[in-house]
């Protein structure tokens, strides 16, 4: 199991270690720390303020002065002409190719609030995306707590390697003492050590998975961490019932929210008439006086008045779309709390059932040690075989091993609550 979590965890990050001195001592909260600040995706929150900022920046300009340069050559089939013949009095027709060169200045003064909502949109679409870098940077506590409390799990294993090893070379001692003495065969010391020897390869196989998980950790960390770094072993805490949940995922939900809200102000602003003002320049033939047959300049200014009508056919279907999308964004908020809710329960279930276990495993511990501990004395008086002696040291370490077990196990169960929760 341990070696298929490391297999699982090293192609899914591989960022490039930092230069540094070596930790040799860690603990959970700063696991949590350095990993999110490793992490690629935190790199997206910078690049997510930039868009935003360059959106409104963008925005600001819609009510800057805007200037258009057009030209125009043309040839007519006909032009206007009076049809009047006064005396001493000649009208020349306009000619039939004529020429305009146009500059034109526009101010707007009012666009209805539409650039005013969008902006606060691009704020709030900011949000959200910050927020949902947020979610999967909260999501990392959960591979950590896995491989943080694996390397915990081994580490207590070893301990308890020890403790067998010192077992059997007690066994050892006197087996020895009865083989010189005659009252015992050698076959029996081979046997005992035959068992610290296979012991010692269980503590090889529990270093070198221990080695494998340390260094996926250091690549979640983005610092180098020494082969025997210590992890602090988090305080165990009691898990109050029914606390209130407070995941990053909520106020993703919230600010989609908003953001949706934003939508139907934008709908209302885009369908309200837009106001400029402007100034025309130009030159051309015929200029302003149609009846002026020359070259001349001219320049026209005003305030333009517009209402695009069209979209109030479609401003009622927007309108419910936005209803739709909050419809949408609220049941995907209530899913979330419904599950979250349901591991929450499971998980105090999960601790419940891991406290009582504990508290039995104890008990059998004391019992199993009361039996060893007769059964050296047994050894010692040539009472019982080498065999019969190991079958009780390794009775007490399978029920060490099972309180090990349960204990990491109840840890991992407290922790899993708090990072369920949003309170890790």
């Amino acid at each position: 199991m341990v070696k298929s979590l490391i297999y699982l965890v090293f192609p899914l990050f591989l960022p490039a270690m930092m230069i540094g001195q070596e930790l040799s001592k860690l603990d959970l909260q700063q696991a949590y720390a350095l990993s999110q600040k490793n992490y690629p995706v935190i790199k997206q929150k910078d690049l997510i303020r930039q868009t935003a900022a360059i959106n409104i920046e963008n925005l600001q300009k819609g009510f800057l002065p805007q200037l258009t340069v057009t030209g125009q050559a043309t040839y007519q089939s006909d032009v206007t002409s009076v049809p009047v013949s006064l005396p001493g009095i000649t009208i020349e027709p306009a000619s039939k190719d004529q020429y305009k060169l146009l500059a034109d200045v526009s101010q707007l003064i009012f666009d209805g609030g539409a650039t005013k909502e969008q902006k606060v949109y691009q704020q709030l679409n900011a949000t959200v995306e910050d927020q949902k870098v947020e979610v999967e940077l909260y999501k990392l506590k959960e591979r950590i707590n896995q491989l943080y409390l694996s390397v915990l799990y081994l580490d207590e294993q070893l301990k308890q390697v020890e403790l067998v090893k010192a077992d059997i070379n007690t066994g050892i001692k006197r087996i020895e003492a009865q083989v010189q003495n005659g009252v015992a065969f050698r076959s029996s010391l081979n046997m005992l050590k035959a068992e610290l020897l296979k012991t010692d390869q269980r503590s090889i196989e529990i270093k070198s998975s221990r080695t494998g998980l340390v260094d996926a950790l250091a690549l979640f960390v983005g610092q180098p961490l020494k082969a025997d770094v210590q992890l602090e072993k988090p305080v165990s805490t009691a898990v109050p019932i029914g606390e209130e949940i407070a995941r990053p995922e909520l106020k993703l939900y919230n600010v989609q929210s908003k953001l949706i809200g934003q939508q139907d102000k934008l709908i209302t602003a885009k369908n309200l008439p837009k106001a400029s003002l402007f100034a025309q320049g130009g030159y051309g033939r015929p200029g302003l006086n149609q009846l002026k047959n020359e070259f001349d300049f001219y320049y026209i200014g005003g305030i333009r008045f517009n209402w695009a009508l069209g979209g109030l056919y479609t401003k009622k279907k927007e309108k419910e779309l936005v209803k739709v999308n909050q419809q949408i964004v609220d049941i995907q908020k209530e899913t979330f709390l419904l599950n979250t809710n349901s591991q929450l329960k499971q998980q105090q279930a999960e601790i419940d059932k891991l406290l009582k276990l504990v508290v039995s495993d104890y008990e059998i511990i004391s019992l199993r040690a009361s039996v060893k501990d007769a059964a050296k004395a047994q050894l010692e008086n040539g009472v019982i075989t080498a065999n019969d002696y190991l079958k009780e040291v390794n009775a007490e370490d399978q029920a060490r091993q099972l309180l090990i077990t349960h204990q990491v196990q109840l840890l991992q169960a407290q922790i899993n609550y708090q990072t369920i929760s949003g309170k890790q």
